[in-house]
């Protein structure tokens, strides 16, 4: 039996004017007129036996309009004789209902293979009849032993809402919401249900450090941190979830975006004896190492150990170097030339907040350290299949940098594993805005950060990397990325410019679908593309987890009889800079 099963008394329209991929209707009833609501779903009948077309209200018109008045700008030209008739209503499709293709029963597929006829009969969707359609579009998600539910649909909060898990991830997801609307609360839900894999794998940047606290914990996920000035004389430091990531890692641009003072007159010779210092120090490790299968074919971006104190001493002696001259000795070639240079690469060895990249002990100058760092890291399993990763204590001047290193490790690995070995991994870019800006970023080591994500954007799909985008602006963050992703998970947006990026890049059918962003609930998502059948509302359910996101009570503090404020230790943090 038909999931949908209308006859010509359910009928409440017919069909008036059919363009490509919008109806109008005209409603025989007024009383039926008052009961439908703007995007609520209605079946249309279809010119094709055991097919029903599917759409969205998107406008609803009582009375006739006078042309000679002055019209709404939302209504279009092409619109105005259209409506110059009573009790209309504008229908966009979104689909078709087979009765069966093949031997499969009720498939709904987002196509328009035929547009319906003129007088055509029109039927609303209410009560069992959503539920059984509903249960009807979320069939091919569910087929997974553990289907991916994020919700229940606000259309009917008794029939569940599945995501296609394969697609959300594959072809990248956007999430986006203004401040308190829920955004945490949806990522804390893909999350927890992620961990209840058999061998997830995936990686949350937490920039702010709100999904490292105790209530962000379950089986399957692990928490790490970058890190900070008091671990650095800890041993094992891996062993404990604390992440190095020495400076080798870098390539050689990434280093020179830090140190280099493209200003500088000297900066080109700076740059080249820097980059001779490098390689031959690294050809040194590979042959003390007997590496000599890599030494043949390694490169200065090669991640490859060296010791930046024998670099430094190498410049040294040019900066100071004199040579043998006519008259005796005299000043070398690049005397006094690297000075400037040299002091800021030892600023930056010496500054605490940076020991994560350069106060690395032996441990860390092993070839086979990288080896462990990505075992920890990519490893697929079901004790650690989901690696919360807190970036709090990070400076924010190299933040983009420090981020994009991780990214840029996880995308190359699984880049050079072969396909049959790759088990695929997703990169949970929380605050995404903050390392994965507009393009008009002005300083090398953003742009550096940016070109990686892109990459990822592009390519990642390829190599079983995927991105979910995470921002309460999607308007400041660079629109490549967003231009690749498929799925978009939208809560309340309330800002002008980010709900015209989510307009943007939907299919302009469905453009009418984001007048809702502004007023949504909290915890409310709009949910429109490949991992959706239907594009719709969602109410969000409640994780079990819990990032520590709340929105401070400002009112109710400054009325409590209680001060909890700790300025000396915030300070003393601050000095350490480590909490």
């Amino acid at each position: 039996m038909a999931a949908l099963n209308f006859t010509s008394s359910n009928s409440i329209a017919n069909v008036f004017s059919v363009d490509t991929g919008i109806v109008f209707a005209k409603v025989n009833d007024l009383d039926e007129l008052r009961r439908l609501q703007v995007n609520q779903l209605i079946a249309i009948q279809s010119s094709k036996a055991g097919q029903l077309q599917i759409g969205l209200i998107n406008k609803i018109t009582r009375k006739a309009i006078d042309l000679d008045t002055s019209l709404d700008d939302e209504i279009e030209e092409t619109d105005i004789s259209l409506l110059n008739s009573e009790n209309l209503i504008k229908v966009t499709l979104i689909g078709t209902l087979f009765d069966a293709i093949g031997t499969e029963t009720d498939v709904f597929k987002r196509t328009i293979d035929s547009v319906p006829e003129i007088d055509a009969e029109c039927y609303p969707m209410r009560g069992s009849d959503i539920t059984s359609f509903m249960s009807t579009i979320s069939r091919t998600a569910t087929e997974a032993e553990k289907p991916l539910n994020i919700g229940s649909y606000s259309i009917d909060e008794n029939a569940d809402a599945y995501l296609d898990g394969d697609k959300l991830f594959q072809r990248h997801a956007v999430v986006v919401g203004s401040t308190g609307s829920g955004k945490s609360w949806c990522v804390a839900r893909l999350v927890e249900q992620i961990a209840d894999l058999d061998n997830p794998n995936c990686i949350l940047f937490d920039i702010h450090g709100e999904y490292s606290t105790e209530d962000f914990k379950k089986d399957g996920i692990s928490h790490f941190r970058i890190a900070n000035p008091s671990d650095l004389e800890k041993e094992q430091k891996l062993s404990n979830n604390i992440l190095m990531l020495p400076y080798w890692l870098l390539t050689y641009e990434e280093m020179l975006a830090m140190l280099l003072d493209r200003s500088d007159n000297n900066a080109p010779n700076q740059a080249m004896l820097f980059s001779r210092a490098v390689t031959e120090n690294k050809r040194n490790f590979l042959e003390k190492n007997s590496e000599n299968e890599i030494l043949g074919s390694f490169t200065i971006d090669s991640p490859v150990p060296y010791e930046l104190d024998k670099v430094i001493e190498e410049l040294e002696n040019k900066d100071t170097e004199r040579v043998d001259g006519a008259r005796g000795k005299k000043n070398g070639p690049y005397h006094g030339k690297l000075t400037r240079f040299i002091q800021r690469l030892q600023a930056k060895q010496q500054d605490k907040r940076l020991g994560f990249l350069f106060d690395v002990n032996d441990d860390e100058l092993r070839m086979k350290w990288l080896e462990e760092f990505c075992n920890f890291l990519m490893k697929g399993d079901q004790k650690n299949g989901v690696k919360v990763i807190d970036f709090s204590e990070v400076p924010s001047d190299i933040l983009p940098l420090i981020i994009s290193l991780v990214a840029r490790i996880i995308f190359s690995v699984q880049q050079w594993t072969k396909g049959e070995n790759r088990h695929p991994i997703s990169l949970f870019c929380d605050e995404a805005h903050l390392y994965i800006p507009e393009k008009n970023v002005t300083d090398s080591i953003s742009q550096i950060g940016l070109n990686t994500f892109e990459r990822i954007a592009k390519e990642g799909r390829k190599y079983g990397v995927g991105l979910i985008v995470i921002s309460q602006r999607p308007s400041e963050v660079n629109k490549t990325v967003m231009s690749q992703c498929n799925n978009f998970i939208s809560l309340r947006l309330t800002n002008l410019e980010d709900q015209s990026v989510i307009k943007r890049l939907l299919p302009d059918n469905l453009s009418g679908l984001t007048d809702v962003m502004p007023i949504l609930d909290i915890g409310e998502a709009l949910v429109v593309g490949d991992a959706s059948l239907l594009p719709t509302r969602i109410n969000i359910a409640e994780p079990e987890i819990k990032p520590s996101s709340a929105t401070v009570n400002f009112w109710q503090e400054w009325g409590s009889d209680e001060i909890t404020q700790d300025l000396e230790n915030a300070i003393k943090s601050l000095r350490m800079q480590s909490k």
